[in-house]
């Protein structure tokens, strides 16, 4: 029997919720108010939440000093690119341990998890010098196919986690229909997982499209994606607050628009296979 919600345990409940949710963006909402001020503004004690004088002039005085629109496009292809193909290379290989599994299959799994425990700093020399060598150094080629990598583990995972909900009696069913495997992959399983998949991408998107450490170790100028334009803000002189503020919130506002479009999308394959 459902227990009754009442109306005080209603707003009880809302009321925390937006008061966590409020917490959780602070640091966003204060970065944007921040753009939007002079650097003296910016630095102030105490400081301006509201009643300050607002200017445009750091998202101008950013996009004169850095071209945002280069920096954006090297992100969108390598977050893009990486995610792709790891999707390409995670399909398979979710399918044949969630289908095909053997007796390694668990250990394979927790291998792979395994491998993203280690700092990436661990292996930052082998991986600079591998990238020096074979002439991938500030190319997008080559953070494309690293963070690919490095997010397969995460890919594979969930992807695994997903199709394992879905009953072999229907993949079954598809080859006795006569279907091979990259029928049944493609025209099949594929569909079935859409709200997973979509989940998947969206996830490992955004982190391919936060990532750091990499992209400013292994880029300067050509294939530099937001990541490094952010970094460009901070000199010896000092941090210029609003400016910095500017140029994240520049940064982040593609993926606050993905998100806020998606979210539904990306609720709905995080849930998928939770209720049956």
């Amino acid at each position: 029997m459902a227990r009754e919600v009442t109306p005080a345990r209603k707003i009880t409940v809302t009321i925390a919720a937006w008061a966590v949710g409020i917490v959780i963006a602070f640091p966003i909402i204060w970065m944007i108010l921040t753009s939007f001020k002079t650097e003296l503004e910016a630095s102030s004690l105490p400081p301006k939440f509201v009643f300050f004088d607002w200017t445009v002039e750091n998202y101008a005085i950013v996009q004169q000093r850095s071209d945002y629109f280069h920096h954006a496009m090297n992100s969108l292809i390598i977050a893009g690119g990486s995610v792709l193909l790891a999707l390409i290379i995670a399909v398979p290989a979710a399918w044949a341990m969630a289908f095909a599994p053997t007796e390694r299959t668990r250990g394979t799994l927790l291998w792979m998890l395994s491998t993203k425990m280690m700092p990436p700093v661990g292996v930052m020399v082998p991986i600079y010098l591998f990238f020096r060598d074979f002439g991938l150094l500030d190319t997008r080629i080559g953070l494309v196919g690293l963070l690919c990598l490095a997010n397969l583990p995460i890919v594979i995972w969930m992807l695994f986690t997903y199709f394992k909900e879905i009953p072999k009696d229907i993949l079954e069913a598809a080859r006795m229909d006569g279907a091979t495997i990259g029928k049944e992959l493609i025209y099949v399983l594929t569909p079935m997982a859409v709200p997973g998949i979509a989940s998947t991408l969206l996830l490992n998107f955004i982190l391919a499209w936060n990532e750091a450490f990499w992209t400013l170790v292994l880029t300067s100028s050509n294939a530099a994606p937001l990541t490094a334009f952010i970094a460009s803000y901070s000199s010896p002189e000092g941090l210029f607050w609003a400016k910095l503020s500017a140029a994240s919130t520049l940064a982040i506002a593609p993926i606050l628009v993905l998100g806020w479009f998606s979210q539904r999308q990306l609720v709905r394959g995080l849930t998928f296979g939770a209720v049956k």
